[in-house]
């Protein structure tokens, strides 16, 4: 009996420990956005950008490259300039077709892109062989597609538009104004492309894969007719 009784009074006194004894309560962490500031008061400092970001330099000087909206042209030199607090390092390239220098900078020249390899110019070559393919939509709307083709600078977009507007001849009558006009920009185009790979064989190379007659005999034109 008497340990009977101990037993209850340790138990007693251990639930009047427990009793007495505050409860901790853990209460869970707030999550902060690490996009949001802590306070108001603190400000961003703006530093000024003192040197142009520059990517890695691809080209050289002499190089050929081509530039989207022009076509073909050499790399003349390679300049520096200070425009405010920043500089600029450049490529300066001549357009020979349009008599054309253009100044860009190393940071733009994602818009440039070198010369097609002769891999390249073949199978440009062999999409003029193929057979034009002429959607059934309003001329206007073609055209703007021409242009975008034309001034996307890849080849194989310009060989494309090429051989749709391909008429196989010079003959003024066999196309409108509009027409002709964009077939000679991306021939030329192209043409500008093929001859520094191909040099002098680009244009019979071109010409016989869209069968081409070009400044056909006016006399033998008329026997046709």
């Amino acid at each position: 009996m008497k340990k009977k009784k101990k037993i209850k009074k340790k138990l007693k006194t251990k639930k009047a420990k427990n009793l007495s004894k505050p409860k901790v309560i853990i209460k869970p962490k707030k999550r902060i956005n690490q996009n949001t500031f802590k306070t108001n008061e603190e400000k961003v400092e703006i530093k000024k950008i003192k040197k142009q970001p520059t990517e890695k330099k691809n080209y050289n000087v002499k190089d050929y490259v081509v530039y989207p909206k022009h076509g073909v042209g050499k790399i003349i030199s390679i300049d520096k300039a200070k425009i405010g607090d920043i500089d600029i390092t450049f490529y300066k390239v001549f357009i020979e077709k349009e008599k054309l220098t253009l100044s860009i900078p190393l940071n733009q020249q994602s818009n440039l892109r070198p010369v097609s390899s002769i891999n390249q110019v073949n199978k440009a070559i062999s999409i003029l062989k193929t057979k034009p393919k002429i959607k059934r939509t309003m001329w206007s709307r073609r055209a703007q597609e021409y242009e975008q083709k034309i001034n996307s600078g890849k080849i194989y977009e310009l060989a494309e538009v090429v051989k749709d507007l391909n008429k196989k001849t010079d003959v003024i009558a066999e196309q409108s104004y509009s027409e002709r006009q964009l077939f000679e920009k991306a021939y030329e185009r192209l043409k500008s492309e093929l001859e520094v790979v191909l040099q002098d064989k680009a244009q019979k190379k071109m010409d016989k894969a869209l069968d081409r007659e070009i400044n056909p005999n006016p006399i033998e034109m008329e026997k046709k007719v």
